[in-house]
């Protein structure tokens, strides 16, 4: 599937959700599906700004250059536990940005 971006869903995000990139609510159907392994796929490919070199560092540490670099941001907004919930997917998604439940 090139040309496209997938990322997993982190166990507790449920239907119903929202899924904002850069911000911006997208609509299931024209701008992603979710996938059998629960995965939010996208027809595209989704901009990722990737690691820093060490030179690069030292020269936004200096002054010289920002990181203008384009990333582009997903995230899902859902309800756990009758709490609203909102969680940052990555190409390496980590789910470890939801507390552990008590």
């Amino acid at each position: 599937m090139e040309g496209t971006t997938r990322l997993e869903l982190p166990d507790y995000v449920t239907r119903p959700f929202e899924v904002y990139v850069n911000g911006v609510l997208q609509t299931e159907g024209p701008d992603y599906s979710v996938d059998a392994e629960r995965s939010l796929v996208f027809p595209r490919e989704l901009a990722s700004e990737g690691s820093l070199s060490k030179l690069r560092w030292l020269s936004i540490f200096l002054g010289v250059a920002g990181t203008y670099r384009k990333n582009e941001s997903v995230d899902v907004a859902c309800t756990v536990n009758g709490k609203p919930v909102v969680a940052s997917l990555t190409s390496k998604a980590s789910h470890a940005a939801f507390p552990q439940q008590g």
